[in-house]
């Protein structure tokens, strides 16, 4: 039975969660927000996180009740994600390694996300579409590895979804694309956009590009709401497009959202009548485990060192480009 500390920082989320054998005991996170119009930047990032890192850390082992003593291995971060935020985590995880005399095991974030989703929902073996502000990703299973079977060309789903935030100025709390979402509700005429699915892999900065430059001559056709109700359902659609060719290559009745764009209700309605055709079962997770935390960094190297991964304290280092398919899938048989 393995307790793991995790601290995830590779964004604007700075988590730390703790677990004992898939049980979580502390899921605690801070979300830097900055002003509408606005994206974050990675020295900025990095010094809020500098900033709360310590007391999410006491929260955390309040709230798990739990001594440093009691746990079995430190984890965090190793990457993708932001060079500035990810080296805050990272210091932070090494020191308490060394403090209290424990090992160290960087996570790869992606898996993490993955093997978060797998526990919440106790899907098998899903076809995985990994959406958040930095990644987009269709990902299988196959020995010993996450296999990416597609993938943006570009940038990110979610990186999209906040750009265009930004251009119609929306508030970044609690995130921009859940205020694309709620605006999306309202929507009723729809525009149509750009398609750009190439193969199995998307690409969104054309479609970002078309609607920044015209968003004025658009804006006396269209209201805010029908244009983020557009984006949203073309951008889905491709997705959607990309999944199910993947469960058709993989034979899969399974697919798993994770990412933060995961919890767009909007996704999981369309991913949901797809697989209802299909006769497949969808899985998605709330917030408190779509959105960037500790909890999955832990879970994700808990698993790992179970299985008898282990990391020379020289290696724990960071990198902003770590595939899923980087990963040695020790823990996994089938």
């Amino acid at each position: 039975m393995v307790v793991a500390i995790g601290f995830e920082g590779s964004a604007n989320k700075l988590g730390i969660g703790i677990v004992r054998d898939g049980e979580i005991l502390a899921n605690c996170r801070r979300t830097y927000i900055t002003p509408p119009g606005e994206g974050f930047l990675p020295r900025e990032t990095a010094e809020h996180h500098r900033e709360n890192i310590h007391e999410v850390l006491k929260e955390a082992l309040e709230q798990s009740g739990l001594k440093p003593d009691e746990i079995d291995v430190v984890c965090y971060t190793k990457g993708p994600g932001m060079g500035a935020p990810l080296s805050v985590c990272a210091i932070v995880a090494r020191t308490c390694a060394l403090l209290w005399n424990k090992p160290i095991l960087g996570v790869n974030h992606c898996i993490g996300h993955i093997e978060m989703g797998r526990l919440i929902t106790q899907a098998h073996n899903p076809t995985v579409l990994y959406v958040s502000g930095g990644n987009t990703q269709i990902i299988a299973y196959s020995r010993q590895r996450y296999r990416i079977f597609g993938e943006t060309i570009d940038i990110a789903v979610g990186n999209c979804l906040d750009r265009f935030a930004r251009v119609l100025k929306l508030s970044n709390a609690p995130s921009p694309g859940y205020n694309i979402e709620q605006m999306a509700k309202k929507g009723k005429n729809f525009l149509h956009l750009p398609y750009c699915v190439k193969g199995m892999d998307v690409s969104f900065s054309g479609i970002l590009s078309f609607m920044e430059d015209k968003i004025d001559e658009l804006l006396k056709d269209y209201s805010p709401e029908d244009l983020c109700y557009s984006l949203q359902e073309t951008i889905f659609a491709m997705l959607v497009e990309i999944t199910e060719r993947a469960m058709a290559h993989c034979e899969s009745h399974e697919v798993l959202i994770v990412g933060g764009v995961g919890c767009n209700v909007r996704l999981q309605e369309m991913m949901g009548i797809m697989c209802s055709e299909r006769g497949a079962k969808i899985f998605a997770t709330d917030e408190r485990f779509c959105i960037d935390n500790g909890v999955m960094i832990a879970h994700a190297g808990a698993l790992a060192h179970a299985s008898g991964t282990r990391m020379d304290f020289k290696d724990s280092t960071i990198t902003q480009r770590y595939r899923t398919d980087d990963v040695f899938v020790t823990w996994r048989e089938d």
